[in-house]
Order: structure tokens, then sequence, then C-alpha cells
């Protein structure tokens, strides 16, 4: 399923990351105001975010180098959040910044172990297939690319186009509204990740347990990509293979904020694959990655390879 290694058993090359970047703001309050009425913030932080650059710094973390294709705007909010991203150690050079753009801003509002995510993404920092075009050369030279499908459809389109005609290594994460590009998806992934609802709109059917989920993976297994995962709730995540087909549990940690725990998920699966894992220690991996971003406040993860080895290994 892994692209050719180096001697190292490491495939080598960038990861790139086709996909949001933005500024996230994360807000832990005890409880919701009522209408006219006010709350204390008891947790404030301001970092890189959006669901592209999440992936690239858990990929950073993990040991492989990563690369990002988004848009910014061009105000004081870009310039902070690609900052941050150097320091991350990602390569940010095919990160647009759009002139007179407003950067996307994602409010993660936590209170009382709930939720609610406040979005201002305007059109203008939405990736387009001329920008992606423009970063084609990176992404024929990568060791893998990640495709995050909360973008327009040409620019995803272009973004798997470019990857097949290379031969290159997709991981795609979600599930796209447009029949025809659904079909390109399924035919071009490799790998596939969406969580419950996203595994319901590509089945085009309810999802009733996780019998039915592993039975939608192996399923789409069938029609293109080689591995499968979807959510599949308290149960964890089905994951199916040509050939095999497993339930793996989730960690069982305490959830703080659920923000970012795909992210790190389809990070985390990529980067297992491309060390030359089998696909069992791959998705407990992953799962190993979620359950680490899930404990803290915010989707920016905070992984290592021993700590995911000793979780994946406890899974297993």
């Amino acid at each position: 399923m892994t692209p050719q290694r180096a001697a190292t058993g490491i495939v080598e090359g960038v990861v790139v990351v086709v996909g949001q970047v933005a500024r996230d703001l994360v807000l832990a309050v005890d409880g919701l105001p009522g209408a006219g009425g006010s709350a204390t913030v008891r947790e404030r932080q301001e970092v890189l975010g959006g669901k592209g650059a999440n992936q690239a710094v858990a990929v950073a973390q993990l040991g492989m180098s990563a690369a990002v294709v988004g848009v910014v705007g061009d105000d004081p909010a870009g310039e902070a959040v690609l900052a941050q991203a150097r320091r991350d150690g990602l390569d940010v050079r095919a990160v647009v910044r759009r002139a007179g753009a407003t950067t996307a801003l994602l409010v993660d509002v936590v209170a009382g172990g709930e939720r609610r995510m406040l979005e201002a993404v305007p059109d203008e920092v939405l990736l387009t297939a001329a920008d992606v075009q423009a970063a084609s050369g990176l992404l024929r030279r990568s060791a893998a690319v990640l495709v995050q499908l909360q973008q327009p459809g040409t620019a995803v389109s272009a973004a798997l186009t470019i990857a097949r005609d290379a031969g290159r290594f997709v991981v795609v994460d979600g599930a796209a509204c447009e029949e025809g590009l659904r079909e390109q998806v399924l035919a071009t992934a490799t790998v596939l990740r969406a969580d419950a609802r996203e595994a319901e709109l590509l089945l085009g059917r309810e999802l009733d347990g996780p019998d039915a989920v592993l039975a939608g993976a192996r399923e789409l297994v069938g029609r293109g990509p080689r591995l499968v995962v979807l959510e599949a709730g308290p149960a964890g995540n089905a994951a199916a293979w040509e050939g095999g087909g497993e339930l793996v549990p989730l960690t069982g940690v305490d959830v703080a904020d659920p923000t970012g725990g795909g992210d790190s998920f389809t990070a985390a699966l990529a980067v297992a694959l491309l060390r030359g894992e089998d696909v069992e220690r791959s998705v407990r991996w992953a799962t190993a990655a979620a359950g680490s971003t899930v404990q803290r406040l915010g989707g920016r993860p905070a992984l290592s390879v021993d700590e995911l080895d000793e979780q994946a290994d406890r899974l297993g």
C-alpha cells in the first residue's frame, strides 16, 4: 500500500497537505450565557488552525517534512499564522496570500464539555484550481498528498488530478457533495477517511450501528481506495481493505474538546503507512493520535512518536 521506501523504512520526501489555513480562537467557559448575558472566559488560545494546517503540524510532529497548499489574507492575522507555521517547521511557500482578503477565523467555544464552532471563512480564502495548479510541482515531487475536502470542488479536483497523474500516495479526508467529484475521490484516493456524517454521504444511506459502518467501508474499498476508515461512533473506527477489515476501539480517554481529533487521525494514519506499518497498526496509531488531541482544548495537536507507539501497543 505504501510507495517505495528508503533504507530507513520511512518514505523520503515531503507530505503535502491541501486544505484550510486559519486562525483559531479557542475559548473555554463554564457555561454559555443567555440572551443579554455574559460569561467569563477561563482559558483562551489564539493559534494557527484550520484542518489543513492541523494535519500538516501533526505530520511534522511525527517526524516527516510537511508543506501546506492553502490561502490566507494579506492582513496581520495571515502574517501571524504563517509565522507560527514556519516555527512549526512547515513549508508555507505554496500558501497564497490573497490581496484584500481576510484570513479565516475559527472560534471554538467549549462549555460543559460540549463544543460550539463559529466560522468566519470568506470565499476569498478558499482554494481555487489556479492556486492548486501553481503548486503542481510541489504536489508532483511529494511523498504523499493529503487532500482535505472542505474546499471548492474545482480545487479538490485539480489536486486529485495532479496527484493521480504523478502516481502519488493520496489520502483524502471527508466526503465530496458533488457526485462527479465523489467518484473522482473514490477513483484516486489510496486512503479514504470520513466521519460518521461523511460516511453516510459517501454511501447514500444511513449506517445503523458499527457492523453497518464496517460493511460500508468494505463496499467503498470495492469502488477504488485501498484502505477506507470510517468513524463508527462510540464503537471506534471501522477500517476495511482488500481481504480484511476490523473495528478499532477508541482509546477511552476523557474528551475535553473533540476539535482536531479527526485531523490528527488522518495525519497519523498517513505517517504510519509511510513508515511502513501494516494497516492494523496504522489505524491504531491514528486512533492514539486522535485520543491524544481530544484531551486538550483546541484542534492543535501535540503528538510524539513514542506516545503513539505506546498507546497503539495498548490498543493492540
